[in-house]
């Protein structure tokens, strides 16, 4: 009998979350507003995407050769050196959500980069994620430029 509601209790969940279409954006307010964890958790995303979109556009290398390449870019420590090319770009809103991400309460710690390292590339994740959820790719892309090559 609990196997039952819990079947229909999920299922039920399943029919009640809304599909969104591909790259929908959401009001700026609202995604400045989110969590600054959530926010990283898509800026990773957006990032990680990026990068590999980039390697694969620009170059004709096996699998292996660009997981590497990715590796070394999408890492904390990657993430890290971007920001620092870039900090003094990031506009007062941009500033603020960074701040909010790099001082956030992470749920995981980083294997291989120092707690500065991967606070700031939380922070950086964070405003690549607000970006990317208020549709700001244009944005993205000027902090970004070049990266993925």
């Amino acid at each position: 009998m609990r196997a039952l509601f819990l079947f229909e209790f999920f299922l039920a969940l399943w029919y009640n979350i809304r599909m969104i279409a591909f790259n929908e954006c959401m009001p700026r307010e609202r995604a400045r507003a989110m969590n600054a964890v959530v926010l990283a958790f898509v800026g990773d995303a957006a990032w990680s995407l990026y990068v590999r979109e980039g390697l694969v556009f620009s170059s004709g290398c096996k699998t292996g050769t660009l997981q590497k390449l990715a590796s070394e870019r999408v890492s904390a420590k990657g993430q890290a050196k971007r920001f620092a090319e870039v900090e003094g770009l990031l506009t007062e809103e941009e500033r603020a959500v960074f701040l909010r991400g790099r001082n956030a309460h992470k749920p995981t710690k980083s294997k291989n980069a120092s707690v500065a390292e991967y606070n700031i590339s939380t922070g950086f994740e964070a405003v690549i994620g607000f970006l990317y959820l208020a549709g700001d790719y244009a944005r993205i892309a000027e902090l970004l430029g070049g990266e993925g090559q």
